[in-house]
């Protein structure tokens, strides 16, 4: 044998797992025993996983959620010494599912539900009198510590932006697939590594005094901001869900750019480096485009081909809406009660 030939041009054996982020620690019996089944290699061809236990968990809780997200993860980064054949090994998919279907009905069941697109994507544009969000709080008198506690919530998915909604490519056709492709360039660099936008989360990140690494906040993430990543890539898996990842993915483009502008000006107040402000400014002008493409031309056009996708298109948007407003609550009520939003202490 050549020496060398069981090995990569990195100098890593072809087979050996990859160095992804460690394994998250299990919140309850069935992320426990997903955790305990990946830490198996190679996957076994039956492995005992608690469907049962799956079915009676809060599909909303802790335990159903960080599951979920690690199935789910498996079709990103994956996770250190963990096999990369466990991503559709049979018995793990079936438990996912089973995840997959409590999720989504519970979500259903708190959703108005309805074909009304236009209405629905109107609202988007419509902020309420008063209102008092996150990005809000954080403008007006948010400090430093709420400020990067925020960063690490949306480092779930802010270090992978835009690669759950890549999934939606290869669903559409026509002009949906050519603006949705329109977008998503933007969001990866428009050509530029330097300018991905996972790579300017990560440089905010660290402006902010916080570790940019892939995964590293996993155990400081509660369940709401679970869900929020978690639909994502749920959405984004299933072709049959193809009409409700264009409806939250618009939710994304058309509410990013005045949030953006709030949180640019909060960490200018806060005294925050030039390339944390960054991040937010180049959302400000970039996603109102989207916006315009996002709703005239990948739904616009989708609704065209496949106008029997209305009522999927509107749960998306109200999905995500549903599940972004749990997230807000749960910060402003801790923060309200003057006590961190994460599981765990940053310095954790």
């Amino acid at each position: 044998m050549t020496v060398g030939a069981d090995r990569t041009s990195t100098g890593a054996r072809a087979d050996a797992p990859p160095a992804g982020p460690p394994l998250p620690e299990a919140r309850g019996p069935v992320s426990a025993a997903v955790r305990d089944a990946l830490a198996q290699a190679p996957p076994p061809e039956h492995a005992a996983l608690p469907l049962d236990r799956a079915r009676a968990a809060d599909p909303l809780g802790e335990d159903a959620q960080l599951a979920l997200y690690v199935c789910y993860e498996l079709h990103y980064r994956g996770f250190a010494g963990v096999a990369e054949s466990w991503e559709w090994q049979p018995d793990l998919l079936r438990l996912r599912g089973v995840l997959e279907d409590r999720f989504l009905a519970a979500l259903r069941e708190a959703v108005p539900g309805g074909t009304d697109v236009t209405g629905e994507l109107d609202a988007l544009l419509v902020e309420p009198l008063g209102a008092r969000g996150v990005s809000h709080r954080l403008k007006s008198h948010g400090t430093w510590e709420r400020m990067r506690e925020y960063l690490v919530h949306r480092s779930l998915y802010q270090l992978k932006e835009a690669d759950p909604q890549a999934w939606l490519i290869p669903r559409l056709t026509g002009q949906a697939k050519a603006s949705l492709v329109a977008v998503e360039f933007d969001e990866f660099g428009a050509g530029h590594g330097d300018r991905v936008h996972a790579r300017l989360f990560a440089d905010l990140m660290a402006g902010a005094g916080l570790d940019p690494a892939y995964g590293r906040y996993v155990d400081h993430a509660p369940a709401p901001t679970l869900a929020t990543v978690n639909l994502m890539s749920l959405l984004g898996l299933h072709r049959s869900l193809r009409g409700a990842m264009a409806g939250h993915f618009a939710v994304l483009e058309i509410t990013s750019s005045p949030g953006s502008q709030r949180l640019a000006r909060a960490l200018e107040r806060l005294g925050a480096e030039p390339r944390c402000v960054h991040f937010f400014t180049e959302h400000i002008e970039a996603d109102a485009v989207h916006e315009q493409l996002m709703r005239r031309c990948v739904i616009g056009d989708l609704l065209d081909r496949e106008p029997e996708q209305a009522a999927a298109v509107a749960f998306g948007i109200q999905a995500t809406n549903y599940l972004e407003a749990r997230w807000s609550d749960h910060l402003l009520a801790a923060w309200d009660a003057d006590r961190s939003s994460l599981r765990l202490p940053l310095d954790a």
